[in-house]
């Protein structure tokens, strides 16, 4: 089965830079697309270009994060530019998806979002933001989300190598969000224990899952397959949309990252996603990418991310 599978992207994103040499580089999208190009793939996804308005992003942005974070941002030059214009690409492929003019989605934006929350100034006047984020694509995505009519509850599914600390504070104590991410438990952030499960109403709905040191496919399609999925038909958790903060540092020759995960895990990663979006809320899914530092490790991971999601 074909599904209709959107692809943000934008020139724009290609033009924001954190310094010579440093691992988050244009490079990143430039591999993706190249190798999308040459396989023809490309050719077979929607395109998602982002058009909506700066206010209209804002509005949304505000949902996360506080106005001095943003007047942090701000400052940044064409990172604000880049950042603003990912929040729009998301928010346009999530309306492209509720609306029934594409199956699911994938977002090719720069700079990720997942450390990022308002702890702080963001931007420290090397651009350098938290763990390379600015505005946190996928939080805003859920609280947009949250917006519409019948889309109250969010599973949010995080497979970087790096714990997603600032989507886990943004929903720590909501129950109509459940936040799941395995990840490494001593790098960058130092978050993301297995004991911090949420607070007050929220208590429960958020799992961390540790991984350790060098696992790969078996260990993490375990945790999804014997951890997670029970885990969260116990609660009764049901969601009405699913985004999924698709790292690929948690991928094989990862230069920031250890685990091993293949190409061949990722997609059987997106096919669980997928039939979990089709149990519950009717294929409605839509990944944002995060990490992911060798460029051609991450085109190809990327790669069989998107021929699973669009089957």
């Amino acid at each position: 089965m074909s599904r209709k599978t959107g692809y943000v992207f934008d020139d724009l994103f290609l033009r924001h830079t954190l310094g010579a040499e440093h691992p988050e580089a244009p490079v990143r999208l430039e591999a993706i697309n190249l190798l999308l190009e040459t396989t023809g793939l490309l050719h077979g996804l929607s395109p998602v270009t982002p058009t909506i308005s700066d206010e209209i992003a804002l509005q949304n942005i505000r949902r996360i994060h506080s106005g001095d974070h943003i007047s942090s941002v701000k400052q940044a030059g064409i990172t604000w530019k880049a950042a603003l214009q990912a929040v729009k690409g998301v928010i346009q492929a999530a309306d492209g998806i509720m609306e029934g003019r594409l199956d699911n989605a994938f977002c090719g934006v720069r700079p990720p979002g997942h450390h990022s929350h308002n702890n702080g100034a963001h931007y420290d006047g090397r651009n350098q933001g938290e763990g390379f984020c600015f505005f946190n694509n996928v939080a805003i995505a859920a609280r947009y989300i949250q917006s519409h009519k019948g889309m109250e509850n969010i599973l949010i599914i995080d497979w970087d190598y790096h714990h997603g600390n600032g989507t886990e504070w943004s929903f720590y104590s909501d129950p109509t969000v459940f936040f799941f991410s395995t990840h490494i438990l001593w790098g960058y952030p130092g978050s993301g224990f297995p004991d911090h499960k949420g607070e007050g109403k929220g208590e429960g709905y958020t799992l961390n899952i540790p991984l350790p040191d060098g696992a790969g496919d078996r260990e993490i399609l375990a945790v999804w397959n014997e951890q997670f999925i029970p885990y969260m038909e116990h609660i009764g958790f049901s969601p009405d949309f699913i985004l999924v903060s698709a790292g690929f540092d948690s991928r094989e020759e990862d230069y920031l990252g250890t685990f091993q995960i293949t190409d061949e895990g990722f997609s059987q990663l997106t096919a669980i996603a997928l039939e979990l979006a089709e149990k519950y809320c009717g294929g409605r899914l839509l990944s944002v990418l995060e990490g992911g530092y060798n460029p051609k490790g991450l085109a190809s991971a990327v790669h069989a991310h998107l021929k699973a999601l669009v089957g």
